[in-house]
């Protein structure tokens, strides 16, 4: 493990099976630790931005730098988990949580994805938290950025509606401008694939970054 990340991120929009694929690999592979999403590690923040309407909150009332920075200080916490030994798996790593208030910020301040990433990301570069060194790896339901959205609208199993249309197109450029930039270790398209052939190809690129013999190894 010599140089390797400790943290290991899934990412992708909604609904192409970040979480599923994330519980695979750590029930076969017991030198990783399930870490989760950001909400389950700073709660209290989280539970106080949803009283009330929390669409409302996250897509008109609160400030790019806001939100942005409650995400940070959960993702950061959340870091603080990890066991000792272990490789910490993240459900939605820092390109994720970044794609998400970009998409944001593009809806609520008027920019463009562009724009908007840029303002983000010099918030990240500006905080003094302390992140953990991960490897992303970008789940795709499609490389096609409208077949990407029906794929993940469909699989919703309701109709989305208002904004939230908005912003999962808008999150699916934010991800192509950032796995363009390579901000990914691996990007995996999904499209007209079984749950086992992509599963296939997350364990050997994460094999491939953190070293199968680490993977293989007892719980210390």
């Amino acid at each position: 493990m010599a140089g390797a990340p400790w943290f290991l991120s899934l990412n992708g929009p909604d609904n192409v099976g970040k979480t599923s694929q994330l519980e695979r690999l750590a029930h076969h592979r017991p030198r990783l630790q399930l870490l989760g999403s950001i909400h389950q590690h700073d709660p209290e923040a989280w539970r106080s931005a949803a009283e009330g309407d929390y669409a409302a909150w996250w897509f008109e009332k609160s400030r790019t730098r806001e939100l942005t920075g409650m995400m940070l200080t959960s993702h950061a916490i959340r870091a603080t988990v990890r066991r000792r030994g272990f490789v910490g798996l993240l459900d939605r790593g820092l390109p994720m949580l970044i794609a998400a208030a970009a998409a944001t910020s593009t809806i609520k301040d008027n920019l463009s994805p562009e724009q908007a990433l840029a303002g983000v990301e010099a918030l990240v570069a500006e905080s003094d938290l302390l992140f953990p060194v991960e490897a992303a790896i970008l789940l795709l339901p499609s490389r096609d950025t409208a077949r990407s959205y029906a794929i993940t609208s469909v699989r919703e199993g309701r109709v989305w509606t208002g904004v939230y249309v908005r912003y999962q197109h808008t999150l699916h450029t934010v991800l192509g401008l950032l796995a363009d930039r390579g901000a990914f270790a691996a990007v995996i398209d999904c499209e007209g694939r079984s749950t086992d052939k992509v599963h296939a190809d997350v364990l050997a690129h994460a094999e491939n970054i953190l070293n199968p013999a680490f993977l293989q190894q007892e719980q210390p």
